[in-house]
């Protein structure tokens, strides 16, 4: 039986540990808080949970138009309850964490709360209440996730200056909400309290807002926040916040000021990796101080593994899982791919909903792939129509002589549900004629998807004709 020793109880971590059991393996899973880590407690889960609210009442907002009357007060006359809202964000949290916790026991997998470190490279020390423990390991797995980056003059505080981990604890609604980061934490959490009634000032450092999406999409988002009465300000990049009296002010560096009831910082991420005992093991980590690996989740210590947002590598709770699975799937010698992250698919959970999987416009356009795009806006699709949807489009890249799917973009409601298709159709290498050809339920969003792979096909009909 392999000893599998592992460090964090995210997704990387607890997915590891089902597959490092299920193998036969004898798995100890360390984690210094709650099992599920920061993507169950104060990430993923809670800040979906808080946006599924927020769609409620953006699709409440829209549903005149459907016909919908509310009577002298309007939809406005609809209000939002945060604390009950929170409550049931950090209840669900807590629950999916238990669940998660349960099933590890349920499986064999011995779980232990507290910190722990690398002493060498088959050694695990966990710090407890109780004391030290030594954990001799055949393999370990470092799943350490990340943590909230702050400004050097911008140091929460929990009340009015906030990261995205701090703001389940408001009881109100911010009277006037300052973001600070327009990447997607920033813009989904932007999106969601504009949708919740309040006044949002976006800052964005960029031109743009989500400067590392596809464009043609992020001026969707950012056109529709401008509709909605958000207040995006571009190329303006945060030099500091303080308190002052009830609310906040945000310096930037051009030297204008912008005054608000809270702050919510959202510039980015640093990884857990120090006190892991990395340099005593001979653990390489970047300038970041991410822990380098390769696509099989392998450090530069053999033996030891890492996976998760500790790598730096898509910090996407998907791709933390798959890398976890992956480095126990190596180590217990079970088949394994190593991972490919062209055909990973990742959502951005604003309204409307940006999903994207494969090759990019961006690659498209400086030719690092060769590919013809063809894009097909869904205020022409019936179901778009019956539905209200007035903003989105679907995107759809294929290679120019064999047609193979090899990437595209959903910008709709519920897109992190439509991208599935093409997420399948770029990892089994289908060409846009099998995508065209099979059959979608009509009315349907998905049905654009279709239509976008027959205009594929009559492209490259065209050009073969001429």
């Amino acid at each position: 039986m392999t000893r599998v020793v592992i460090i964090g109880g995210g997704p990387g971590g607890y997915e590891a540990a089902l597959v490092a059991s299920q193998l036969g393996g004898e798995v100890t899973l360390i984690e210094n808080d709650f099992v599920g880590g920061s993507a169950v407690l104060t990430d993923c889960v809670p800040s979906k949970t808080l946006i599924a609210t927020a769609e409620v009442m953006t699709e409440v907002t829209d549903s005149e138009q459907l016909g919908l009357r509310f009577g002298d007060g309007g939809p406005e006359s609809v209000s939002v309850d945060l604390a009950a809202v929170n409550e049931r964000v950090l209840g669900l949290a807590k629950q999916q964490s238990t669940d998660i916790y349960e099933k590890l026991v349920a499986d064999g997998v011995r779980i232990i709360i507290g910190a722990g470190r690398l002493d060498g490279p088959e050694t695990v020390v966990v710090t407890t209440e109780a004391g030290e423990e030594r954990i001799e390991a055949d393999a370990i797995l470092l799943a350490t996730g990340a943590h909230p980056r702050v400004l050097p003059d911008a140091v929460p505080d929990g009340e009015r200056i906030l990261t995205w981990t701090q703001v389940y604890a408001l009881d109100d609604l911010p009277e006037k909400l300052i973001v600070v980061g327009s990447g997607v934490t920033g813009a989904e959490f932007a999106s969601a309290y504009d949708a919740l009634g309040v006044d949002v000032t976006l800052v964005s450092s960029r031109d743009r807002v989500l400067p590392g999406e596809d464009a043609d999409a992020a001026q969707v988002l950012e056109d529709v926040f401008t509709r909605r009465g958000m207040t995006v300000l571009g190329k303006s990049r945060a030099a500091g916040v303080r308190r002052e009296g009830d609310g906040v002010v945000v310096t930037l560096t051009d030297g204008r000021e912008v005054t608000g009831s809270h702050c919510l910082l959202a510039v980015g991420s640093i990884p857990n990796t120090a006190d892991l005992g990395l340099e005593t093991a001979g653990v390489e980590v970047d300038e970041g101080g991410f822990i380098k690996v390769d696509k099989v989740s392998r450090t530069s210590v053999r033996g030891v593994y890492a996976a998760g947002d500790c790598t730096g590598v898509l910090m996407l709770a998907s791709v933390a899982a798959m890398q976890g699975r992956i480095a126990m799937w190596h180590t217990l010698g079970d088949a394994v791919q190593p991972l490919d992250l062209k055909s990973v698919s990742s959502n951005v959970f604003t309204a409307p909903e940006i999903a994207t999987v494969g090759a990019s416009q961006t690659d498209v356009d400086t030719a690092e792939v060769r590919a013809v795009g063809v894009t097909l806006p869904l205020k022409g699709n019936a179901r778009a129509k019956m539905q209200g949807i007035q903003d989105g489009f679907v995107k759809v890249f294929c290679l120019p002589l064999t047609g193979i799917v090899i990437g595209g973009v959903v910008v709709a409601p519920r897109a992190s549900e439509l991208i599935h298709t093409l997420a399948v159709a770029v990892h089994a290498r289908l060409t846009v004629d099998q995508l065209a050809q099979a059959f979608t339920v009509y009315p349907s969003l998905s049905g654009s998807l279709a239509e976008a792979a027959r205009q594929q096909h009559l492209h490259a009909v065209a050009t073969v004709r001429s």
